[in-house]
């Protein structure tokens, strides 16, 4: 079929609108013989009328192998230049204590940003010597949880947090490890939101200050300095923009040792993973050994020793295990001039998926209960919230027959999707189930019209009878509540 003059260049017709593009899918993900998409063999029909839609679903073999392969990728790659790594799950991407627990079974450490995650991984039963705490503005009682828990390490992130953490350890006897977070200077190639690493912006501190904040550091009986911390951006492709921050880096390490021990070295994270057909992540391998490579030839060349090196994965671990599942409830053809965009009107939107809002980030989508036949047509993913930018896939071909009731799949959504959910529009954040070996489980509940209600003070149950139970499915937020009658005046 012939371009669309609607669509981005990069998003060429496919030869067939219903298949499941490599990379973009869970390792399990395939269509079964009714059409019907499976993962971890567990139909999408299946996944629909038992948990209701919108619906997160999470691969576990898929998430926990990328993990391990992760794992021992950059443990051989850096064995092979005479040093070991710390590989932190990067917690944000998606936490919940099963994820905790996967991540800890394969071998990585958990990094926390806030009271909240540190309480989630807690309650998986993470050591807490195996948490890192990160976060521009811990507040004073985060800090004091984290020394008092015994947490693994603290990244510095500003010069105040020094003598608050200081303070902290010595109230409860402790000697805690600390990490400085610096920017290297590096502008990722990527998002202005998610490039962390250059200097206008609210994380770390500014290269040239590092050496007097590492003194103070030092001078705190009750710190230990660990190493410097550098994260350049998220959703990157490629290791160039690691080998620079690394090398700076590394000549502030040489500079530093004069002083005093630089034992560690934490690189961050930031690996991108494919969201469309043009995307081309750098295989994790790959990463490992091109990273390994440049840490070996910057301390050669300084002539220091290799640090213990720490990195902080997270997008490129869970997020191709995870999609959404979603039903279609209206199509809609709108025509541009001479051509025509089908808009997808969906039961979730962006207060599930909030990073086209946030980021204008680029997902795909197949039509997930059946094979279609038809002629492909140029879609966009539009969600049910009032606002004109509730887009999640802002373009697409499905197969031009798709109708209400359909279900649609969107892929590569396990991360920064349901961390980022909100409840815009009273939409309950949906469900989070796992699918292994035919299995499929909730491994976090969804939220009921109940739920948002019992924050509200301000509702006199007594005065008003409200039925709010679920009707869709034990996972579901799709739930259907009786005509809220009025029993006084």
């Amino acid at each position: 079929m012939a371009h669309n003059p609607l669509a981005p260049e990069w998003l060429s017709p496919p030869a067939d609108a219903n298949t499941l593009i490599d990379g973009l899918w869970p390792a399990s993900a395939h269509r079964a013989n009714d059409g019907a998409i499976t993962i971890g063999g567990v139909s999408a029909p299946d996944l629909a009328a038992r948990f209701g839609t919108p619906l997160y679903v999470i691969d576990e073999t898929d998430a926990r192998s990328r993990a391990a392969e992760l794992r021992a990728a950059f443990d051989a790659e850096f064995a092979r230049i005479g040093t070991t790594v710390k590989v932190y799950y990067a917690a944000k991407a998606f936490l919940s204590t099963e994820v905790a627990r996967w991540m800890v079974d394969a071998g990585l450490n958990i990094d926390v940003c806030s009271g909240g995650e540190l309480a989630v991984a807690l309650a998986a039963g993470v050591a807490p010597g195996r948490i890192g705490f990160h976060g521009n503005n811990k507040s004073l009682a985060e800090i004091d949880d984290a020394t008092r828990l015994g947490v693994g390490t603290i990244i510095i992130d500003s010069p105040i947090e020094i003598t608050r953490v200081a303070a902290a350890a010595a109230r409860h006897g402790a000697v805690q490890n600390v990490r400085l977070r610096v920017n290297s200077g590096v502008h990722a190639h990527t998002h202005e939101f998610l490039a962390t690493s250059h200097e206008d912006q609210k994380f770390g501190v500014v290269f040239e200050d590092a050496p007097a904040l590492v003194a103070a550091i030092r001078a705190e009986p009750s710190l230990n300095f660990l190493g410097l911390h550098c994260h350049i951006g998220s959703q990157i492709f490629g290791v160039d923009g690691f080998a620079e921050s690394a090398s700076r880096l590394l000549s502030l390490q040489a500079d530093l040792l004069a002083t005093g021990p630089v034992p560690e070295l934490n690189l961050g994270g930031g690996f991108g993973i494919a969201y469309t057909s043009v995307d081309d992540p750098t295989p994790v391998r790959q990463l490992a050994a091109g990273l390994a490579d440049i840490v070996a030839a910057e301390c050669a060349s300084r002539g220091i020793p290799v640090p213990v090196i720490a990195i902080e994965p997270g997008r490129v671990i869970v997020g191709p295990a995870g999609v959404t599942l979603y039903e279609v409830g209206t199509t809609k053809p709108v025509q541009v001039g001479e051509n025509t965009r089908l808009y997808v009107s969906i039961d979730g939107g962006m207060s599930d998926n909030a990073r086209p809002a946030l980021y204008g980030a680029e997902f795909s989508v197949r039509i997930a209960d059946r094979v279609s036949a038809a002629d492909a047509a140029l879609v966009r993913v539009a969600g049910k919230h009032c606002e004109s930018g509730d887009i999640v896939v802002d373009a697409d071909y499905l197969p031009g027959d798709v109708a209400p009731g359909d279900l649609v799949m969107v892929p590569a959504t396990g991360a920064y999707c349901w961390s980022l959910a909100s409840n815009y529009n009273y939409l309950g954040r949906p469900a989070v189930v796992a699918v292994v070996d035919g299995e499929a489980r909730v491994i976090v509940r969804g939220e009921t019209i109940d739920d948002l209600l019992a924050r509200d003070t301000g509702i006199s149950r007594s005065a008003h009878g409200v039925s709010t139970s679920s009707t869709s499915g034990e996972g579901s937020t799709s739930t259907t509540s009786e005509d809220v009658k009025e029993t006084t005046r």
